[in-house]
């Protein structure tokens, strides 16, 4: 696997998920399926590698707790 390409391709992911947030909201479930979609894409994309796995697990859990920390403070 190509890590650096790999990792490229991850910092891009949490560019265009800012952006997601931005356009649709963290409340909105048009964000979550831009999120699920855009995650299965990047693991095919590395033919499921393991590792592309866990990273993308990791970067959907995060994003999970940033939202419920926003839902805590309102």
């Amino acid at each position: 696997m190509d890590y650096k390409a790999f990792y490229d391709d991850v910092i891009g992911w949490i560019n265009q998920a800012n952006q997601a947030a931005a356009k649709y909201g963290m409340h909105d479930e048009q964000f979550w399926a831009w999120v699920v979609d855009s995650s299965d894409k990047l693991c095919r994309k590395y033919q499921n590698h393991q590792l592309t796995i866990k990273q993308m697990l990791m970067l959907v859990r995060w994003l999970e707790e940033v939202y419920e920390s926003m839902r805590e403070r309102s």
